[in-house]
């Protein structure tokens, strides 16, 4: 009896350490619970035939899971009348004996494996428990009804069938811990015990165990702080693209103005107007003509009055006809101002610079570009 009690204990303070250790969310207090009905045959286990003194049993049950491991409940049965374990003796009702008393269980598969957070298609539990037990007989016989002190140990093959439902082959030994009509001396005797073999149906209410993820604060706090510089960087992504999208805006209208704006044409121009005189000449031509001649005249007058004062003379031809005949034809209408100057006006050569300066762009209409540009610098400058 010690042993028994101190290895049920053992089981049941290891089964709730292990239970602890896994990190199970708080059950409702109604959940867990379960209720059942069993069936089967009990015989008793010396003195009589096992299979000959064999009857039917029938009870219900009822409890509630504690952990994945440690469960406690309360059972009834009532084995039918069918023969006697005493001989001659029999029971005047529809039953031989019952049993009513509490029990607790142990999941092995659960104490040793560990909880898996679901639940197992097949498991096995221990159980243990105690109750009182009843003797019917016949007042004929001149023999009273008989109560007794009883032990119960056994183990629960559960086949969970569903996550609800639960059929179980449950072998166990019940004792009667009292002497033979004697309820004051309690002793384990093989002589005064029965095997009982039984299956169940067992309904679970509610959703069973569910596994959660431990509160860890500095987890916590470092997911916090991440996120806190993922939202400082969305926040700085946020304000770059806002200043882009103005800067871009900025530049569009930038274009659109550009596009709008109508073309300059840049054009060569002085603004000493006065120090400046065109030579204008026919096409492929280098011959100044007479209504040119007093363009070259006020060159020539201007440089008699500023004895120091110098001229530059480009010329250009236009783009019309072959291009290195135009070079040439640019040179040669540079070349013929100067020659004017310095054979009628008599301006001394070094005086004079003349240089050919191709094809001309300077003005719009083709013709105006066939020309000579002649610039006077005087002598401060």
């Amino acid at each position: 009896m010690k042993k028994t009690i101190i290895a049920a204990a053992a089981l049941t303070a290891f089964g709730a350490a292990t239970a602890s250790a896994q990190v199970i969310e708080q059950p409702k207090f109604f959940d867990n619970i379960y209720i059942g009905l069993d069936g089967g045959v009990t015989t008793p286990m010396s003195h009589n035939a096992f299979f000959g003194s064999m009857r039917g049993v029938a009870g219900l049950h009822i409890g509630k899971q504690i952990t994945p491991v440690f469960g406690v409940g309360a059972e009834g049965y009532f084995g039918v009348n069918t023969s006697s374990w005493n001989g001659h003796l029999h029971s005047s009702t529809a039953f031989d004996n019952s049993y009513v008393g509490a029990y607790g269980t142990v999941d092995l598969f659960n104490l040793f494996g560990g909880y898996n957070c679901g639940v197992r298609p097949f498991t096995i539990e221990a159980m243990a428990g105690a109750g009182w037990g009843h003797d019917y007989f016949a007042k004929s016989d001149g023999v009273d009804d008989y109560n007794y002190f009883a032990t119960k140990v056994g183990l629960n093959f559960n086949f969970n069938v569903t996550d609800h439902f639960t059929i179980a082959l449950k072998p166990s030994i019940t004792w009667n811990m009292n002497g033979d009509f004697d309820q004051s001396a309690t002793a384990y005797d093989v002589n005064k015990a029965t095997f009982n073999l039984m299956a169940g149906v067992t309904y679970r209410f509610g959703d069973g165990f569910k596994c959660v993820r431990p509160y860890d604060q500095a987890e916590v706090d470092g997911l916090n702080a991440q996120v806190n510089e993922l939202r400082a960087a969305v926040a700085a992504t946020s304000a770059a693209a806002d200043a882009a999208t103005l800067e871009n805006a900025a530049l569009a209208a930038q274009l659109q103005e550009a596009l709008n704006r109508k073309p300059e044409v840049i054009k060569e121009v002085s603004n000493r107007y006065n120090s400046v005189r065109f030579v204008f000449f026919r096409v492929g031509s280098y011959k100044i003509t007479a209504d040119q001649m007093p363009n070259v005249e006020m060159i020539a007058e201007y440089m008699a009055n500023h004895p120091n004062s110098k001229v530059v003379i480009k010329g250009y031809a236009s783009p019309e006809g072959n291009y290195d005949f135009n070079i040439k034809l640019a040179k040669n209408r540079a070349e013929a101002v100067k020659n004017v100057l310095t054979s009628k006006y008599k301006i001394a050569s070094s005086r004079i610079t003349a240089e050919g300066e191709g094809i001309g762009n300077m003005f719009e209409e083709p013709s105006w570009n066939r020309v000579s540009i002649c610039t006077l610098e005087s002598a401060a400058k």
